[in-house]
């Protein structure tokens, strides 16, 4: 079961020109704030944009950069770039300049479309590097009028379903992030096995995201899998807080909500929560983190929204395990996506016995080429055709999988395994804790012994009592050796630049 395109096939007709070709160019594709977008309009600004690049001299495969807030600009800026068979740079607009100078001279766009709240940060990186894309402000008043210069008529480019498309970038929990290569096959192949086959997205689905376009899981979630169907993405730019979420979705009605663990664990411990309409919701995700079991079910008690818990890897594009609308099992991570294909194997590579714990190993097609710039990761990495990650899981007889930590995150206390993840929940069932991250410190003697960081519920307060207390929580309800020795009390954890836990800092700061 996959997708098998023409040797031609170019992403943009899949997710966009088709939709045009069956006449459904006046459906609604875009809302937000300020109105809505046809599929139509959305087009034809691709078009004038592809029109643009070539005018400006960027050639098929060339990188071009977008770093825009989501809205209706992003989105033709991202098909234009397709269209056009250059491959899509997608960033977090609101790196600080050494960061940007990093993408700059890591990817060498030729081109960056930025956004005009952020301009002077990247013409700030682009004179620090040594050479620098060209700076297409977005957002002022002369950019529409640049584009009304250009034909929304721009040919498609045939790229062939194995070119390059898009770089996703990996967490950066422990260094740069990496590039990875995606192919326009993974996006249509992804888009077919999980997005309408689990999803099951059709053309009066209105989808919502808390993470933004730039993130791989967001740009295929709240955006190619609704313009798949001609359905319609839902898009807003402000900072995404429980408060604007429930607003957005009191205002927008979407039918389905792109979630991650942090959010969901903000809005169920929002004190307005029990109050809020969530009735247009008929499914949402979680994925980017392990979704603990313990907010799992404050989201079911609250909301009595479908929740499909699931992995993903930028290596893989999207979600390729997943709970089902009508099988959800909280603690897991549910089963394969058909067209997949999971194993947890040992450190050579086999197989190991149901319900152990090892290390990922998935193929299907929507592999990526490979990390860009770096063959010796590629080679490691990407195995005969297989994804070896750097995931722990386990896989029961049934063929639900559980999620146990990423490797260089798992620590062996005292001679035996310890999760992360199982403290972290445990340290979450407590009524004072919001938030909490598990790494590992080591003692004067060199051994490896979990420490907590905790962020405290309102109205709780820090104190080496409540630190005592955690540790005494956590050894009355795991294996004796899995207790925290010591607790941090934080007002926040650090994040990476998609906004994951940054594991790596708290460890460093021990």
């Amino acid at each position: 079961m996959s997708f098998l395109p023409r040797s031609d096939f170019n992403m943009y007709g899949y997710f966009l020109g088709d939709r045009i070709a069956e006449g459904l160019g006046a459906r609604r594709a875009l809302l937000t704030d300020r109105g809505t977008r046809s599929y139509q309009d959305v087009h034809d600004e691709a078009g004038r944009i592809a029109n643009l690049l070539r005018g400006s001299g960027v050639q098929p495969g060339d990188r071009v950069m977008i770093a825009l807030e989501d809205g209706p600009d992003y989105v033709a800026t991202l098909f234009g770039i397709v269209r056009a068979g250059a491959v899509v740079v997608m960033v977090n607009p609101h790196l600080p300049a050494e960061q940007i100078t990093y993408f700059y001279d890591y990817t060498e766009p030729v081109l960056a479309f930025v956004g005009t709240e952020v301009i002077e940060q990247f013409r700030t990186a682009r004179t620090a590097g040594m050479d620098g894309p060209e700076l297409v402000e977005v957002g002022d008043e002369t950019f529409p009028r640049r584009l009304e210069a250009f034909p929304s008529d721009a040919e498609v480019h045939g790229a062939g379903p194995d070119a390059p498309a898009i770089f996703l970038f990996s967490g950066g929990t422990t260094g740069h992030p990496k590039a990875v290569v995606q192919t326009h096959r993974s996006f249509a192949n992804t888009t077919e096995l999980y997005g309408k086959a689990v999803l099951r997205l059709g053309p009066d689905d209105v989808t919502l995201s808390v993470p933004k376009l730039f993130f791989g899981y967001a740009t295929g979630t709240n955006l190619f899998f609704p313009f798949s169907v001609g359905a319609t993405s839902a898009l807003f730019a402000e900072r995404c807080t429980a408060e604007t979420l429930f607003e957005k979705i009191e205002g927008f009605r979407p039918t389905l909500l792109v979630n991650v663990p942090t959010m969901v664990n903000h809005l169920v411990g929002h004190e307005t929560a029990s109050r809020r309409d969530l009735s247009s919701l008929r499914v949402a995700t979680s994925a980017g983190e392990a979704l603990p079991v313990e907010l799992h079910r404050r989201w079911d008690r609250l909301f009595e929204v479908p929740l499909l818990d699931g992995l993903g890897t930028a290596e893989m594009w999207h979600i390729f395990i997943s709970n089902r609308i009508d099988d959800v099992r909280p603690g897991t991570l549910g089963r394969v996506v058909d067209g997949f294909e999971v194993l947890a194997c040992d450190d050579d590579g086999h197989q190991v016995a149901p319900g152990e714990v090892g290390t990922m190993r998935v193929r299907g097609d929507s592999l990526a080429l490979g990390y860009w710039k770096d063959e010796e990761k590629t080679r490691a990495a990407f195995q005969d055709g297989w994804f070896v990650s750097g995931d722990m899981i386990s896989v029961d007889d049934e063929g639900i999988v559980t999620y146990a930590g990423r490797a260089d995150d798992m620590l062996k206390v005292s001679g035996k395994w310890l999760s992360p993840k199982e403290l972290e929940n445990c340290l979450l069932e407590h009524e004072s804790v919001r938030e909490a991250a598990v790494v590992g410190s080591r003692t004067s003697e060199g051994l490896v012994k979990p420490s907590a960081f905790v962020v405290l519920r309102d109205g709780a307060r820090a104190s080496n009592e409540l630190g005592d207390e955690l540790k005494a929580w956590a050894k009355s309800r795991l294996e004796p050796y899995k207790y925290p020795r010591t607790v941090v009390f934080l007002d926040a954890l650090p994040r990476t630049h998609l906004g994951k836990v940054d594991r790596g800092s708290l460890a460093r700061g021990l």
